[in-house]
């Protein structure tokens, strides 16, 4: 919709983001807003931090002695940083 639009129907707009819509606001036919239902924070985001220790080279330790240790994913790190990550989550979810 335009701004002229916006400004005229903002409340059908704030209506149509409640609903789960994204809106868009033009000037000129160029989009300069977005109008959408608020993000929800989910926490830490185990897959970008499996991502990041894959490019890192992170996914083996290379201990010195004859066998590798494999670090096989998130399941890895909640099994060594449990406690820890358990209040991280909580505290992304509260906020």
């Amino acid at each position: 919709m335009s701004v002229r639009e916006a400004r005229a129907n903002f409340a059908h707009a704030l209506d149509a983001a409640e609903r789960g819509e994204q809106v868009s606001i033009t000037r000129n036919g160029k989009t300069v807003a977005e109008l959408g239902p608020p993000r929800k924070k989910s926490g830490f985001d185990w897959d970008r931090a499996e991502r990041v220790r894959i490019e890192l080279g992170l996914d083996t330790f290379e201990s010195g002695a004859d066998d590798d240790i494999p670090f096989t994913g998130p399941e890895w790190t909640r099994e060594v940083w449990g406690e820890y990550l358990d209040r991280l989550d909580k505290k992304f979810a509260d906020e």
